[in-house]
C-alpha cells in the first residue's frame, strides 16, 4: 500500500557510480535564482560525480576552433562551487567517498535533500553523517549545508575542510568537451570580515562578476564548539580548516551558509559586500530551514492537485523542480525557462519552445510568472526584428535558441558521437517558435484578462510576429496558395529534401497553420485593444489598413499539404521512402536517435517517413479537434471528423519518440481516441528523467517542458479544461487508471477555482470572497457558478 510520505520524497539507497549522475540532476535545490546538483559535497567532477550550480540568466560566450572554423557558442556558466566540505580523523585521509553506506532523501514538501552515510577511513575508524541541504526559497542569495558528524569508535582531533571552488570548468556535456569550456576567471580568494570566506570570480568574456561569502562553524548540543581556525588559498580557491575535539558517541555538527551575488543582481552595488553581510547575518541552519519550509508550503498550497493514482509522487517531482528553476525570484532578473532547467549543461542552458508547454501551466497557477516569461521575450524584440530584417523580412523573427541577448544561438556544427562527425546544424530554421511565442501571449490574456499586459507588452509581439508571416509568405501561382518555403518543424530530424542542394523543407503544416492562427490573432488583437492604446500602436508600428487586409489574405490562404487524407508532415512528404522499420528494430536496442544510428551508417533520416516527434500532431495538443478543423476550413480544406484518427494512424507507427515532449504531445492526442493509450504515453512522460528513458540525457540536466507537460495533462488535458470566450470549457475524459481529479485554478485573477471531476460528474466551487460569477461550459452546455457556490454537473 501507497504511504502518503512516500508520495512527498525521492529516495535513493545505496551508491551507483552509474546512476550518479541522474541522481545529482533530481535531488537538485534551487529557488529559481540558483540551482545546486545533488553532488556530494566532497566530490568534484570525476566522470561519477559532476558538482555544479547555475545562476538563472548567467551566460558566457567563448570561441573555438572546429574543422578549421571559429564556433562561437554562449553557455549557463558552471558557476563556483560553494558545496565543498570534506573531513577527517586527525592524520588520516580526507573523505573523498565513496561512503560504505548512503540513503539520499528529498523532501519534496519542505525542499530539503538529506543524506544518511557511514563512512569507514583506512584505519578503520567509523563516522556516520547526516547531511541537509537547502537552496532558501525565503532569501534567494543563500544556500546552507547541516553536516552531523558522529564518531561511532573513535575520539580525538577532528578536521573539517570547508572550500569555495572557482576551479570549475562547464564539462557536464561529454560530446561538449571539444569545445571552450573555462568560463571563469579568478579575482579574489581568502579570508574575509568575521570570520568568512570569500570567493569572487568574474566570468571570462562578459562582464559579470560573481561573489560568495561563506560562514562555517561547529556546534555540539546546540553550543557552540571552540576550533582552531586556518585560511588556505590559491587562485580561485579558498578554504578554511576547522579543527575540533571529536568523542565517541557525541555529534558535532557544522554549519556552512553561502551568500552569492553577481553584479546583475537588483539594488547590488559591490556583490562582495553583499555577500559579506548576508552571510555574517543569516541565522543558523534550523532557522533558514523553517523559513525555507514555510515558503514551499506556501507554493505547494497554491500548486494544489489531487489525483488518485500511484505517480502522484513523480509528478510532485515534477512540479518540484519547475518551481526551482522559475519562481517569484526569477521574476526581476530578466531570464526565460531554460529547456533543461538549471540543472545541468545540456543544450548550453538556452531558452528554446519549452515554456509552450510551461506557461499554460504557469497561466494558471502563477501567471505573474507567465507574464515575466513574456516580458524576457518582450525585452529581445529588438534582436528579433533585426534578425528577421537580416533575412529579408519584416516584423520579428524570434531565434529557436535563446540566452542572454535574445540573438539566435543555435549551434552551426553538431558532433554525432556515433560517428565522430561534425556535421553542419540548420535548427535554426525552426521560424515555429515566434509562433509559440504568440500563442503563450494570447493563451496569457485569455486566462488572466490583462488587458494592460496585452496593450502595453503582448500586442507588439503578437503583431510583429503576425507582420513576419505575412511577410515570409510568397505567393505560388500555380497553387493560387500562399507557401512559406526553407523552414524546419518540429520533428528536427528533417532539415532539407534529399533531393536538394539547400537546407529546409516548404510548408510544414503545423508552421502553416500556427501562422495562420497568428494572422487570426493578430487581427483580434487590434479590435480589442483599449482605443487609445490601438491607435498609438498602429502609428508606432506604421501599421495600415492594406497591411492588416493582406494578413486576411494570407491568413486564409496558406497552403497545407495533404496525402491520402492525411495532414502531410511537409510539402513532398508522400515522396520519402518508408524505413525497414523491422530491420533496424532488430539490430539496434533504441531506435530515439535514428538520425545519428543512420549518419553513422552514411545514410540519412531525410530519405525517410521517420520522425523524431510530434509534428503535424503538434496542432492537436494546441488545439482541440474541433478547433484544428476550424482552422482548417478558415483556409479552404474540408475537415471531416476522421482526420484526427488516420493523422494519428500515419504518423504513430512511423516516429521514435526521440524528445521527451514527445510522449506528452502523444498522450494528449490519443485522449480522444484511445485512452489507453494516452495513459500509457502519459506514464513514459512521467517517467522520462526519473528513469531515464532517453539514456543518458537525464544527468545532463532535466527535461522542463515534458515535466511541467505532464502535470498540464491532469490540469487541462484530461478535465478538458480551455480557457477561451470569456468562459472556462470542460469535456472531462479521464483515464480508467485514473478515477478522480481535484484542482485549484487561479481565473482572471482570482483565486480559489476548484474543480473536482469523477466518472460521472464535474463540480465547480467559487470562495465567497471573488466578487463576479464565472461561466462554465461543459460539452456544449452553459452553467454559471456564483461566490461562494459548489455547482456539481452530471456527466
Amino acid at each position: 500500500m501507497r504511504r502518503p510520505a512516500e508520495d512527498w520524497q525521492l529516495v535513493y539507497e545505496g551508491f551507483d557510480p552509474a546512476a550518479e549522475g541522474v541522481r545529482e540532476a533530481l535531488c537538485a535545490v534551487g529557488n529559481g535564482y540558483l540551482v545546486t546538483r545533488g553532488a556530494a559535497p566532497e566530490s568534484t567532477a570525476d566522470g561519477v560525480h559532476y558538482p555544479g550550480t547555475y545562476l538563472a540568466g548567467c551566460y558566457d560566450r567563448a570561441a573555438t576552433a572546429v574543422r578549421g572554423r571559429q564556433v562561437e557558442n554562449e553557455d549557463l556558466v558552471n558557476c563556483p562551487n560553494w558545496l565543498p566540505l570534506t573531513f577527517r580523523p586527525s592524520g588520516g585521509a580526507w573523505f573523498t567517498g565513496p561512503p560504505v553506506t548512503q540513503r539520499l532523501v528529498l523532501d519534496l514538501r519542505r525542499g530539503v535533500l538529506t543524506r544518511h552515510a557511514l563512512v569507514e577511513d583506512g584505519e578503520g575508524r567509523r563516522t556516520r553523517l547526516v547531511q541537509r541541504r537547502i537552496a532558501s526559497q525565503a532569501q534567494p542569495h543563500l544556500v546552507a549545508l547541516e553536516t552531523e558528524l558522529l564518531p561511532e569508535n573513535w575520539s580525538g582531533p577532528l578536521e573539517v575542510r570547508s572550500a569555495l571552488d572557482g576551479t570549475v570548468t562547464n564539462s557536464g556535456v561529454a560530446r561538449y568537451r571539444g569545445l571552450a569550456r573555462r568560463h571563469l576567471r579568478p579575482l579574489e580568494q581568502g579570508a574575509g570580515p568575521d570570520g568568512l570566506l570569500v570567493l569572487q570570480v568574474a566570468t571570462a568574456n562578459s562582464p559579470r562578476c560573481i561573489a560568495l561569502a561563506a560562514r562555517t562553524r561547529a556546534r555540539r548540543a546546540g553550543a557552540a564548539v571552540p576550533a582552531a581556525v586556518t585560511v588556505h588559498s590559491r587562485p580561485g580557491w579558498a578554504a578554511q580548516l576547522l579543527t575540533v575535539e571529536a568523542e565517541q558517541g557525541v555529534p558535532v555538527t557544522v554549519e556552512k551558509t553561502v551568500a552569492v551575488y553577481t553584479d546583475h543582481d537588483p539594488a547590488v552595488a559591490v556583490p562582495l559586500h553583499a555577500a559579506t553581510v548576508l552571510a555574517a547575518a543569516a541565522g543558523d541552519f534550523g532557522q533558514l530551514a523553517d523559513e525555507h519550509a514555510l515558503r514551499w508550503a506556501e507554493l505547494w498550497r497554491r500548486c494544489r492537485i489531487d489525483a488518485d493514482f500511484d505517480g502522484i509522487g513523480t509528478l510532485r517531482l515534477h512540479l518540484f523542480h519547475l518551481l526551482q528553476t522559475y519562481s517569484e525570484h526569477s521574476v526581476d532578473l530578466d531570464v526565460g525557462i531554460p529547456a533543461r532547467g538549471l540543472h545541468g549543461e545540456a543544450y548550453r542552458g538556452h531558452v528554446f519552445w519549452d515554456e509552450l508547454f510551461v506557461l499554460q501551466l504557469l497561466n494558471l497557477r502563477f501567471p505573474e510568472l507567465a507574464r515575466a516569461v513574456l516580458h524576457y521575450r518582450h525585452r529581445r524584440l529588438g534582436a528579433a526584428r533585426l534578425a528577421a530584417a537580416d533575412a529579408g523580412l519584416r516584423g520579428a523573427m524570434y531565434p529557436w535558441q535563446s540566452a542572454s541577448e535574445g540573438r539566435e544561438e543555435s549551434q552551426q556544427l553538431h558532433l554525432n558521437p556515433l560517428s565522430g562527425r561534425w556535421l553542419p546544424d540548420h535548427s535554426h530554421l525552426q521560424r515555429h517558435v515566434g509562433s509559440a511565442v504568440a500563442y503563450n501571449v494570447w493563451q496569457y490574456y485569455q486566462a488572466t484578462g490583462d488587458v494592460d499586459f496585452l496593450a502595453e507588452t503582448g500586442a507588439e509581439m503578437l503583431l510583429e510576429i503576425a507582420r513576419f508571416w505575412s511577410s515570409a509568405a510568397e505567393w505560388d501561382p500555380a497553387r493560387e496558395r500562399y507557401s512559406i518555403r526553407g523552414v524546419l518543424g518540429p520533428d528536427e530530424y528533417h532539415d532539407a529534401y534529399p533531393w536538394a542542394d539547400r537546407p529546409g523543407l516548404d510548408d510544414n503544416a503545423y508552421t502553416n497553420v500556427l501562422a495562420s492562427w497568428v494572422l487570426a490573432r493578430g487581427l483580434d488583437t487590434v479590435d480589442v485593444l483599449p482605443g487609445y492604446r490601438r491607435d498609438e500602436l498602429l502609428e508606432r508600428l506604421a501599421l495600415d489598413r492594406a497591411e492588416l487586409d493582406r494578413w486576411q489574405e494570407v491568413g486564409r490562404r496558406l497552403h497545407v499539404p495533404f496525402h491520402d487524407g492525411v495532414i502531410s508532415q511537409f510539402e513532398g512528404y508522400e515522396r520519402l521512402a518508408e524505413l525497414d522499420w523491422e530491420r533496424y528494430r532488430r539490430h539496434y536496442p533504441g531506435l530515439r536517435r535514428l538520425d545519428r544510428i543512420l549518419e553513422a551508417e552514411g545514410d540519412s533520416v531525410n530519405r525517410y517517413k521517420a520522425s523524431k516527434q510530434a509534428d503535424a500532431l503538434m496542432l492537436f495538443h494546441l488545439f482541440s479537434a474541433r478547433e484544428v478543423r476550424g482552422l482548417l476550413r478558415r483556409l479552404g480544406y474540408p475537415a471531416g471528423e476522421e482526420l484526427l484518427r488516420r493523422t494519428v494512424r500515419h504518423y504513430l507507427p512511423r516516429t521514435v519518440h526521440g524528445s521527451t515532449l514527445s510522449a506528452v504531445v502523444h498522450a494528449w492526442v490519443l485522449t480522444r481516441s484511445d485512452r489507453r493509450a494516452s495513459w500509457r504515453f502519459f506514464r513514459d512522460a512521467l517517467a522520462a528523467d526519473r528513469e531515464d528513458l532517453q539514456g543518458g540525457t537525464t544527468a545532463e540536466g532535466i527535461h522542463l517542458g515534458a515535466m511541467a507537460g505532464t502535470v498540464d495533462l491532469l490540469q487541462r488535458c484530461y478535465t478538458g479544461l480551455e480557457i477561451r470566450e470569456d468562459a472556462i470549457w470542460l469535456d472531462p475524459r479521464l483515464p480508467s487508471a485514473l478515477r478522480r481529479l481535484e484542482l485549484d485554478l487561479r481565473y482572471r485573477g482570482h483565486w480559489g477555482v476548484t474543480v473536482a471531476v469523477d466518472r460521472h460528474t464535474v463540480a465547480v466551487s467559487l470562495p465567497e470572497s471573488r466578487q463576479e460569477p464565472i461561466r462554465i461550459r461543459l460539452r456544449g452546455s452553459c452553467h454559471t457558478v456564483r461566490p461562494g457556490e459548489r455547482r456539481v454537473l452530471s456527466l
